[in-house]
């Protein structure tokens, strides 16, 4: 099979622009970073329902998170509703796949030169390293697939709603107001099911609440500042199709 057609060639290339950031949000996101500190300024130790000294320590994941969304507005905008639906799940499969081929790769027996090696003049034990790295913990891996689901799905639903009222008017609305709305449940449901239903942690509901509100807040901030950056890529796909296919697509989206 060859990918002859112009809007063929667009969806694959945005596909897989998708699923490779959905994957590597998963990935890097063990890593914990403070935005206040990356930004070179004093951290704003907020306080939230009784929980003191909250600052903005993001999971490395909301890096590219924002581009998941942006591919998932693009999508939609272009080939619908059904093309966005098909591409989220087959993205959950994919990073469940992924974590199941990590499992296995964890219980290898791990060579003994490998073990023991020296990064930066300091003695490091791969293995570990590795593990702490790939080995997330089983209510983590759960909540962020569910919450990428469910945000996903909520996501592409209201987008759509939007269009079907707007046309193709009003871009920033449906992209902006879809986002903004998924990024509440993803914040919220991921840090519920892993740290709060999980029996190793079992988290507060304000220490739910706090955090999930501080996340949110930055996720709130970078959606709005990813408008104009949603209408550049839109007006560099308009030009990749030509506006007679442009406005093509984008009509018949409106009611796949």
């Amino acid at each position: 099979m060859t990918f002859k057609s112009t809007e063929s060639r667009l969806l694959l290339i945005l596909s897989a622009f998708f699923v490779a950031n959905a994957l590597l949000s998963e990935f890097i996101g063990v890593k914990i970073f403070t935005v206040e500190g990356s930004l070179g300024i004093s951290k704003f130790n907020i306080n939230l329902f009784g929980v003191p000294g909250l600052s903005f320590n993001m999971s490395a994941g909301v890096l590219t998170w924002p581009l998941v969304f942006i591919s998932t507005d693009i999508i939609n905008e272009y080939f619908g509703l059904k093309q966005v639906r098909f591409l989220s799940l087959l993205t959950a499969v994919l990073i469940a796949y992924a974590f199941i081929i990590i499992a296995v790769v964890l219980r290898l027996d791990p060579a003994d030169f490998w073990i023991r090696q020296v990064i930066n003049g300091s003695p490091v034990n791969m293995d570990l390293a590795f593990t702490g790295v790939f080995g997330q913990g089983m209510w983590i891996i759960v909540g962020s697939i569910i919450a990428f689901l469910l945000g996903q799905l909520v996501d592409v639903l209201i987008f759509h709603r939007i269009k079907r009222i707007t046309g193709e008017k009003s871009l920033w609305l449906r992209a902006t107001g879809s986002t903004v709305v998924s990024q509440l449940i993803d914040s919220f449901v991921v840090i519920f099911i892993a740290f709060y239903l999980n029996p190793q942690y079992h988290w507060s509901w304000k220490m739910v609440a706090a955090i999930g509100l501080v996340n949110y807040t930055y996720k709130f901030i970078v959606a709005l500042l990813m408008t104009p950056i949603l209408y550049v890529v839109h007006s560099l796909i308009d030009r990749f199709l030509g506006k007679e296919l442009s406005r093509k697509l984008i009509a018949e989206a409106i009611t796949n």
